[in-house]
């Protein structure tokens, strides 16, 4: 019966989502034809994609979204923002920031229906993993937003975990912040791996999901040791995690 209650629910939540990414995408192109004459961060694109988002979140009274630390995060200026890496929910979540940035992500994703199409309107950076070439161009692409002013957000892991824990981080993330010379920002996820799984369809009825943005991390602090920075941030995130499980 339980397994019977969990493919009608994963059922219906695809189909809404696939209904909704349709209709949102009508609104992304409207606005994007709007706003990209005056709008050259895509500010507004962002918070729409924000709000398309989170849509889910208000359609499910059973998927529960806490975000603490959100007014730590600039509206304007260099940063560097890194999140543990947990499930496809990660991406509904961390748009509930409503806060300006550039996702990093993978190329694949880009060519995606509706949900693609609009990571192109926003400006978003593609990346290819392994392949120098494109590793090269997404650090030149994620400098030039930082010159603009808007925040980059990568996972540091460079894929989800399939267990929850934190994985090892790449220097990606970190290079870029102590190149960029600009504060990094970690942000902790806890309750996202009970979303979406990383691999199936079988979408959970009940999540209970919590962001912490946590206090922004010098990288001048480590002259230019970008492995000691990375490990740095990688134990405060998971120090931040256990924290926040061992309160629940």
């Amino acid at each position: 019966m339980k397994r019977a209650a969990q493919v009608v629910f994963a059922t219906v939540w695809w189909l809404t989502f696939a209904l909704v990414c349709a209709v949102m995408f009508v609104g992304a192109t409207v606005c994007f034809m709007v706003t990209v004459p005056f709008d050259k961060r895509r500010v507004i694109q962002h918070l729409y994609s924000c709000f398309w988002a989170q849509i889910m979140f208000y359609l499910n009274p059973f998927w529960r979204l806490r975000i603490t630390g959100r007014s730590k995060l600039p509206w304007r200026g260099k940063a560097v923002l890194v999140s543990n890496h947990e499930s496809l929910g990660d991406i509904l979540v961390l748009f509930g920031l409503y806060r300006p940035y550039k996702w990093v992500s993978k190329a694949a994703v880009f060519r995606s229906p509706f949900l693609g199409w609009n990571m192109h309107y926003n400006g978003y950076v593609p990346l290819r993993r392994g392949d120098k070439a494109s590793i090269v161009e997404m650090s030149k692409r994620c400098h030039a937003w930082l010159d603009m002013d808007m925040p980059i957000l990568m996972f540091p892991e460079g894929t989800r975990s399939p267990d929850a824990e934190v994985k090892a981080f790449k220097d990606g993330a970190f290079r870029l912040a102590v190149e960029a010379n600009c504060p990094l920002y970690p942000i902790v996820l806890v309750g996202t791996s009970d979303t979406l799984p990383k691999h199936g369809l079988m979408v959970k009825i009940a999540a209970k999901c919590h962001v912490q943005v946590m206090d922004p991390v010098d990288p001048q602090q480590f002259k230019g040791d970008v492995a000691a920075f990375r490990d740095h941030v990688r134990e405060l995130i998971i120090a931040e995690k256990a924290r926040i499980l061992a309160a629940r």
